[in-house]
């Protein structure tokens, strides 16, 4: 009797410790999920390599839950969408999407003709997708519409009134993705609308179609963005009265290259980080189905926007077209320890109704080339660009701060600069203008200086700054340095493409010869990031009184 009553309580002992394991490890109720175009069959159970599902559309009956994991063949091309729709992970078990094989040498791909998206995630949360190639193109029998069509390597999108979260894309190469068949030729004028009008392909799209909804935790890492017709990565939302439906979000360690379109594009979102990208050859005419106009990045209506440590080069376009712009309507927009060179529309713009933006720490080589009339450009290439511009009424910008920038300019290069008369808060300082060539004033946007009333911009600091020469700022302008140095801060190797081009090698002229960075009069607010940078553009620490320019003497 109480060997059986021993017995007993040992079976009920095992009993709970196989309880709390499960309790303990959720994960060992998920299932990994395989699929493979050629040799799997969509009878197949699809938990093992050995007996894998052959056709993405099998994810519509599985009941997904958090920790699952979907495994797509490595090598293996599959030519239909991967659609997620209400598909919901957790935060401590995300549902994964990934390959299985040789992920390190060779991601599954996606590639789709016809379709409208590589890749659909709808209303989704805690996911994560990595190591994937998908490419998205037209077909004869392409879809039409009478509105705006797009096909996108990747879609995120939301659609209820609700919060969805924490989504990753990491690792993963969009490439290749048009609405329109090969030889479809833009109209000139197309390019000269403000985003485009016609039917386009994009890289990655993340849209919040809601009024209340809201996307947060969003990161895109490490990837590749190559060849679309219009913009590369691009978050669109609302903002109404300070409520922004995407926050929170990073986009970091990517490249993006040859887009049509901007190579970053962000509207409506908040609390952002965009750091160690490189984007290359924005406005890309290299194909007649792209835009042809595009910065490397830009901003509108968008708040608490940290943008550093990329590089943006060879953006092109007739008009816009900078390394990175701040469109109207944004707030606290900082860019820093960016590298900037050969953009068509310059380096620095700020344009109007935004509040406490700032450009700081930076290098711009060659920027600001495009001269209005020439090759069909509507603008002026601008070096640096203070704009009123709203949509509809000119309003400031307000609390504008430019310190501690290099700015390089060759000699066959006419430097151009604009600055709104109703400006307000400007602080200029401890920035490097060699500028070898002649600079100029020139109109901002429609804006005409000598037509359009007096000079009002008001609560200006603009000193400390270093100039090649005399001219390296125009005269013709209302603001004057009011302690300039002149000379030379004889870089390592000016007009070079690397950071390290433009160490200074003149310590007389330009070492310890910045000053501690002031809030502009009656600004409360500053820069949200701190005035103060403990580190110059290539991490040396900043001791005692910065130098002038983005890199400290050592």
């Amino acid at each position: 009797m109480l060997k059986s009553i021993s017995s007993f309580y040992t079976c009920l002992l095992v009993f709970a410790l196989v309880i709390i394991s499960c309790q303990n490890n959720p994960d060992k109720t998920s299932h990994s999920y395989y699929f493979h175009p050629v040799l799997g069959t969509d009878t197949n159970s699809g938990l093992s390599e050995d007996a894998p599902f052959r056709s993405l559309s099998t994810l519509n009956r599985l009941n997904l839950k958090a920790g699952d994991h979907i495994y797509l063949a490595s090598g293996e091309t599959f030519n239909e969408s991967l659609i997620l729709k209400e598909v919901y992970g957790s935060e401590a078990q995300p549902i994964v999407i990934s390959t299985y094989g040789d992920s390190k040498n060779s991601s599954a791909s996606i590639y789709v003709k016809g379709e409208l998206n590589g890749v659909l995630i709808e209303n989704c949360r805690n996911l994560i997708i990595e190591h994937l190639t998908i490419s998205a193109k037209a077909t004869k029998n392409n879809i039409k519409s009478s509105k705006q069509m797009m096909r996108c390597g990747i879609l995120m999108q939301i659609t209820k009134d609700e919060i969805y979260e924490n989504i990753v894309l990491n690792n993963v190469q969009v490439k290749d993705v048009f609405y329109e068949e090969e030889g479809f030729t833009r109209s000139k004028k197309e390019v000269k609308t403000a985003n485009g009008t016609q039917n386009y392909g994009w890289g990655i799209r993340i849209i919040n179609q809601t009024q209340n909804g809201n996307i947060r935790n969003i990161k895109i890492q490490n990837s590749i963005v190559d060849n679309v017709a219009h913009t590369g990565i691009k978050l669109t939302s609302r903002n109404h009265n300070d409520a922004y439906g995407i926050e929170n979000f990073e986009i970091s360690d990517n490249t993006v290259t040859n887009t049509g379109g901007p190579g970053i594009q962000m509207s409506g979102v908040k609390n952002g980080h965009i750091f160690n990208n490189t984007v290359d050859h924005s406005g890309s005419t290299d194909d007649t189905r792209k835009w042809g106009r595009g910065s490397g990045l830009w901003t509108w209506g968008s708040s608490d926007i940290l943008i550093e440590k990329n590089r943006f080069t060879n953006a092109n376009g007739p008009g816009d077209s900078a390394g990175a712009h701040i469109d109207f309507n944004c707030k606290n927009v900082v860019l820093q320890y960016n590298f900037s060179a050969n953009n068509a529309g310059g380096f620095c713009e700020i344009l109007g109704n935004n509040y406490n933006c700032a450009y700081r720490y930076n290098i711009s080589v060659n920027d600001g080339y495009r001269v209005k009339g020439e090759n069909d450009a509507f603008q002026e290439g601008k070096i640096f660009w203070l704009s009123g511009y709203s949509g509809k009424k000119r309003r400031g910008p307000y609390n504008s701060y430019f310190y501690n920038n290099t700015i390089y300019v060759k000699d066959a290069i006419t430097a151009k600069i604009a600055i709104d008369r109703l400006a307000k808060g400007i602080l200029i300082a401890n920035n490097i203008f060699q500028i070898e060539g002649p600079s100029i004033v020139v109109k901002g946007d429609q804006y005409n200086p000598e037509t359009e009333g007096a000079w009002l911009a008001e609560d200006v600091i603009f000193k400390n700054n270093l100039f090649f020469m005399e001219s390296s700022w125009p005269k013709a302008l209302q603001l004057q340095d009011a302690h300039p140095y002149f000379g030379n801060p004889q870089f390592i190797n000016p007009n070079g493409l690397t950071p390290e081009d433009y160490i200074p090698k003149n310590r007389d002229l330009v070492q310890n010869k910045g000053i501690s960075i002031p809030k502009l009069p009656h600004d409360s607010i500053g820069i949200i990031y701190g005035l103060q940078l403990q580190k110059d553009f290539l991490g040396n620490k900043i001791i005692d009184s910065p130098d002038l320019g983005a890199i400290e003497i050592q």
